[in-house]
């Protein structure tokens, strides 16, 4: 098959989903701003999307980042992949965003409206936002920092986010569907920490604050201020219950059970 573009090739899923691919032969063009990527591809410079899209057969796409509203940059990438014959594209998205809701429920529609082929995949929240300290969601002694509550989540783990995502982009059928991912199990915060705990040899705490106080926490790690109140909004919702369930997509989409949060 011809080469499928890799966007956010360096990122927690796109060099998982460039690996996968590769291990099975798939060809890849990765694409990014910084080095160690094929293409150079900047989401705000329009004139890096073609070079970028041609003679590519599928597109896995993860919009910009600490971005609130990322159709005025993902719309004229969508209708250029289109011009370049483009046939599949998975987007990445979230289990907390809907088709249609603000920001990446609109690129869910846009995706779904404009190509041949695709999926969205609406992954829970990732194992991988737990590792190293200097991720948002641990404060600088390394404990955890939510506003859940002890609301539980189904954490899943970036490979198996890729995986979904290999098959997706590969499957001689298009999925033409969202995916809905999540671990084989639902945790809250608290046993998280305990986790981690063990993991790590020293204890680790979950300190619950609010929402407002999320938001600040994480525009001081230098968030735009409306993403930083949009994530935080987010753990409402999951205090609300949102997250709290557990789907079969994994396993029936790659074949096998997704991994526990066991590492």
């Amino acid at each position: 098959m011809s080469e499928v573009l890799v966007i956010g090739a360096t990122g927690t899923t796109g060099s998982r989903v460039a690996a996968f691919l590769r291990e099975r032969g798939v060809p890849v063009r990765t694409a990014g701003r910084g080095q160690g990527t094929h293409v150079r591809f900047d989401w705000a410079e329009r004139a890096t999307h073609a070079p970028a899209l041609r003679g590519v057969s599928a597109v896995y796409l993860v919009a910009p980042a600490g971005v609130a509203d990322p159709v005025p940059l993902v719309e004229p990438f969508l209708e250029e992949a289109v011009r370049q014959g483009v046939r599949r594209v998975v987007q990445l998205s979230s289990s907390a965003v809907p088709e249609g809701a603000a920001g990446l429920g609109e690129v869910h529609r846009l995706v779904r409206t404009a190509m041949p082929e695709w999926a969205v995949l609406r992954p829970s929240w990732f194992m991988q936002n737990f590792t190293g300290r200097t991720l948002a969601v641990r404060e600088r002694d390394g404990d955890l920092l939510s506003a859940t509550g002890d609301a539980r989540v189904a954490f899943v783990d970036a490979a198996d986010i890729a995986a979904v995502a290999g098959h997706a982009l590969t499957d001689e059928v298009p999925h033409n569907t969202d995916h809905i991912l999540t671990g084989p199990e639902a945790l809250s915060y608290d046993d998280v920490a305990a986790v981690l705990s063990r993991r790590e040899g020293k204890p680790v705490r979950h300190r619950a604050v609010s929402v407002a106080e999320l938001a600040r926490h994480f525009a001081e790690r230098g968030m735009p201020a409306d993403y930083a109140r949009m994530l935080a909004a987010y753990d409402e919702a999951i205090r609300d219950g949102s997250e709290d369930r557990v789907t079969d997509a994994v396993e029936r989409v790659t074949g096998r059970p997704p991994r526990r949060f066991s590492w």
